[in-house]
């Protein structure tokens, strides 16, 4: 791991190799942001030796994309010493810094960073907003590429959301403003940050499969500020004790966002319940009913967004850009995957929350639901604690159907707890998501909500979670149109 104090040294080192275009450099991983990093890489003229340790389809689909760009590539196996020969290693997010390729650049002093890195090295134009947080942080990325356009930027969101921001670089004309979601594996190795503002959401236990402690964990999402200057700009939320302890002393202007009943003094932007208004800089931006997302965490995700955007640039706080920011928050569209409905079968509504890949996401869903619910938990677990889950569950929970790897270990947590308020059904390990699917819709009755709100990772069946959600949402479609399950 590379002290965060060494992160400019670093990243000035990085760029110079990039100037100086000599040598090789290593690009480990072949999903989107591997591809993306390669393809920019061999447009720039350096020779990449792409490698990824897994051989599926997904894994062979992007090696022929980095192939095609000219770069040379190995599938199942990473070669050592040619990682160890790299004048720089690229490393993308699902790689561990434990991981065998790593620990062999390192010790052979290889720099080790991401393709956001890479990318905006070769953006120097572009001016962005970036976002990191345990929730929240997709949304937010999302609704600021979405408000940047409304002032009429040319805006788009990339990062961790799922567009490589090397995808930008490839562009004849990249966008003069992006919205970078970034998360903390991403930040590990993303050493030259600094964006024009950039928004801290929450903070709360994720990824303990990963990290050895919480600790280690907020750590990295600390390196969002590695480069902090008294100029900065900077965005948290004011209803979160461990995000306050995190950033405590990092230099900046700080701005925060509220939707406690009775906010904390000084904030910037907050939800006044009794105007049932949004407030921004102490003056009414919008009313409530504005907002077509439900739920206090989306207020929340909307109040960051409008800050990050408004202290970005001085412009942005002007009363034109106040009056076009006002009118877009009606035109705020939710995020695929989160919370999303899906469709309608048998008087029972299927909402799809996917990306609800920790405890902390899935209690969001949880106190926004106001009919009993069949909640399919399960997949690649985190190693989080279910207590918070429990209360939620217990209020409105109909059954609780369990899956994947953590379906007996959750069901072993939540069966005693839930005795006789809700039944937890635990489908063996080896059963398909879609009799998976197929448990929980027969338990649920005319007047449900059949929830998908997984609290894990999804790599156990699928690639991603978005490739969960879409199969979920392919599942509501069949059952609204009266068709079986298609037996997978």
């Amino acid at each position: 791991m590379v002290d965060a104090r060494e992160g400019p040294l670093l990243a000035a080192e990085v760029a110079r190799r990039l100037a100086e275009r000599r040598g090789e450099w290593a690009v480990l991983g072949l999903g989107r942001s591997g591809v993306a990093a390669a393809r920019l890489l061999r447009a720039l003229g350096i020779p990449v030796y792409a490698s990824d340790g897994g051989e599926g389809a997904a894994v062979r689909d992007g090696a022929e994309q980095a192939a095609r760009s000219g770069a040379d590539v190995d599938v199942g196996r990473h070669d050592l010493a040619r990682v160890a020969r790299a004048s720089v290693v690229v490393v993308s997010p699902g790689i561990p810094p434990s991981a065998p390729p790593l620990a062999t650049a390192r010790s052979a002093g290889v720099p080790v960073v991401s393709e956001v890195e890479v990318a905006l090295r070769c953006l120097p134009g572009m001016r962005y907003i970036a976002t990191t947080g345990t929730n929240g942080k997709s949304t937010v990325t999302a609704i600021t590429a979405q408000l940047l356009r409304a002032l009429g930027h040319d805006a788009e969101a990339v990062g961790n959301i799922g567009v490589p921001v090397a995808e930008l670089a490839l562009r004849d004309r990249p966008p003069a403003w992006a919205a970078v979601e970034v998360s903390s594996f991403q930040l590990h190795d993303t050493p030259g940050i600094l964006p024009d503002a950039g928004v801290l959401t929450t903070l709360s236990p994720d990824h303990l499969d990963r990290y050895s402690s919480l600790a280690a964990y907020y750590a990295d999402k600390r390196r969002l500020f590695a480069n902090a200057t008294p100029h900065a700009q900077w965005v948290t939320t004011a209803d979160n004790a461990d995000v306050d302890a995190l950033v405590a002393g990092i230099p900046g202007h700080w701005h925060r966002f509220s939707t406690a009943a009775v906010p904390p003094a000084g904030v910037a932007a907050w939800y006044d319940r009794a105007a049932d208004a949004l407030l921004l800089f102490g003056r009414p931006l919008a009313p409530r009913d504005r907002l077509p997302l439900p739920g206090d965490h989306n207020v929340a995700n909307l109040l960051a967004s409008v800050l990050a955007i408004a202290v970005a640039d001085r412009a942005h706080a002007e009363p034109w850009a106040r009056e076009r920011l006002a009118e877009a928050v009606a035109t705020v569209s939710a995020l695929e995957h989160r919370l999303q409905a899906v469709g309608e079968a048998d008087g029972v509504r299927w909402i799809n929350d996917s990306k609800a890949t920790n405890v902390a996401s899935t209690l969001v869903a949880l106190e926004g639901m106001t009919r009993p619910a069949v909640v399919l938990l399960g997949g690649r677990p985190k190693n989080e604690p279910l207590d918070p889950l429990v209360e939620p569950l217990r209020r409105v929970a109909r059954a609780v159907v369990t899956y994947g790897e953590a379906g007996r270990a959750f069901a072993e947590v939540l069966a005693p707890a839930l005795a006789g308020r809700a039944s937890v059904v635990a489908l063996p390990l080896g059963a398909t998501f879609e009799q998976v699917v197929d448990r929980a819709r027969a338990l649920a009755r005319p007047g449900d909500v059949l929830l998908l709100s997984p609290a894990c990772a999804s790599y156990d069946m699928f690639r991603n979670y978005e490739e969960r959600g879409r199969r979920f949402a392919e599942l509501a479609a069949r059952a609204a149109a009266g068709l079986p399950g298609d037996g997978r």
